[in-house]
């Protein structure tokens, strides 16, 4: 039994610690565009259109829009789609659109069409009518500060992108958020890896819906607004198929550039993944259920072995659990959450794997996905997967 534990406890170290490794130096590749040496304009100024998806968003989308209206960059537009909502949110967009005619349109989408989701079809629509050589498709409850589009164009010409993600400040008002966002990044090492995403040989890719920058040229050659009409991950798949299609696909730190919250408490944040855990599993039980006994193998077996194992094998796990503290640290300077939230990373890890899980039992038991007040058929996501 001993040689048991210690040599799981083996695997786990090497496992951690190689990721460590991969962590630490791959993220000094990543841009921190809210710095003063990013405080210009690119050189060549393109138009950008910024287009924003809003369904029922009427307690958010004003000052999102607001943000969005007093950009200092000199040439874009604003696209707001209003996506069937039963809220005020048509009559926001409709009176800031005549407050602000030469900077935002306002579309209203009534019906939905057969075979399409109501997100990707608000942002094709948009883009269809998008004037900009640049797309930024971003959410309808994203804030942003003055300089931020400016300094992503700089970046992405400086760069040399095709597609840019910026990675957004998350707003946490709890002990549990910040619980929950200290886990994320630690999924990340083993997931798609943003350091990666640039590199050609790899598999790696991102996408964000707070923002998604698109060449407009390469969104069409792409086909992403017919090829995202029924993926639930349409914002990551943007990523996928930018990757795939041999494009220019990078990163960068945009904190304090833009910022949002993404739920309120630990469980309002787990929460809002349910519609997109199963559908990363490709909406496969039997992946769902391997992911779900990797997920507490790999993060809680460190943690358990550490006080169960017996004698001398405690040390590979002492060295996981070592290698776990040390990515906090290392992803603190991005998230800014203290390093000391490593320590409920056993918590993280249990809320996770039951999201995981409820993911996968909800959307088989409802034989769909209800996003947004309608609900998608399971078979037809399915088949709309990128």
């Amino acid at each position: 039994m001993h040689w048991f534990y210690g040599i799981l406890g083996a695997l786990l170290a090497a496992v951690w610690l190689d990721r460590l490794r991969d962590a630490a130096f791959g993220l000094r590749g990543v841009p921190k565009i809210a710095g003063p040496e990013w405080d210009r304009g690119p050189k060549l100024q393109p138009r950008a259109t910024v287009i924003v998806a809003a369904r029922n968003e009427q307690e958010h989308i004003e000052a999102a829009l607001g943000s969005l209206l007093v950009l200092d960059y000199p040439d874009y537009e604003v696209l707001a789609v209003n996506d069937r909502s039963t809220d005020r949110t048509g009559e926001i967009l409709d009176r800031l659109a005549r407050e602000n005619p030469a900077r935002l349109r306002v579309l209203h989408v009534s019906e939905l069409p057969p075979g399409w989701l109501g997100k990707p079809h608000a942002m094709g629509l948009a883009a269809r009518q998008a004037t900009g050589d640049w797309l930024l498709f971003t959410d309808a409850d994203v804030s942003f500060r003055p300089d931020a589009l400016r300094r992503a164009l700089l970046c992405a010409e400086e760069i040399h992108a095709d597609h840019l993600v910026l990675f957004p400040t998350a707003l946490m008002h709890s002990l549990g958020e910040r619980m929950v966002f200290a886990f994320f990044p630690t999924l990340a090492v083993f997931g798609h890896r943003p350091w990666k995403v640039s590199d050609p040989r790899t598999r790696d890719y991102l996408g964000m819906g707070a923002f998604n920058l698109i060449r407009r040229q390469v969104y069409e050659d792409l086909g992403v607004r017919q090829a995202l009409r029924m993926d639930v991950l349409d914002d990551m798949k943007m990523g996928k198929l930018v990757k795939q299609g041999g494009y220019a696909q990078r990163v960068a730190a945009g904190y304090g550039l833009i910022s949002l919250r993404w739920g309120h408490g630990a469980l309002g944040v787990l929460d809002n993944l349910t519609k997109n855990l199963f559908a990363l599993m490709l909406y496969r039980w039997p992946r769902t259920l391997g992911a779900a006994f990797l997920l507490l193998l790999i993060n809680l077996g460190p943690f358990v072995g550490l006080v169960f194992a017996p004698g001398w094998t405690r040390l590979g796990y002492a060295l996981a659990v070592g290698g776990v503290a040390f990515i906090y640290l290392c992803m603190s300077r991005y998230s800014r959450i203290s390093p000391l939230y490593s320590m409920l990373h056993p918590v993280s890890t249990l809320l996770f794997a039951g999201t995981l899980l409820r993911s996968m039992v909800l959307i088989l038991g409802r034989g769909g996905v209800v996003w947004r007040g309608t609900k998608y058929p399971l078979d037809e996501l399915r088949k709309g997967l990128v």
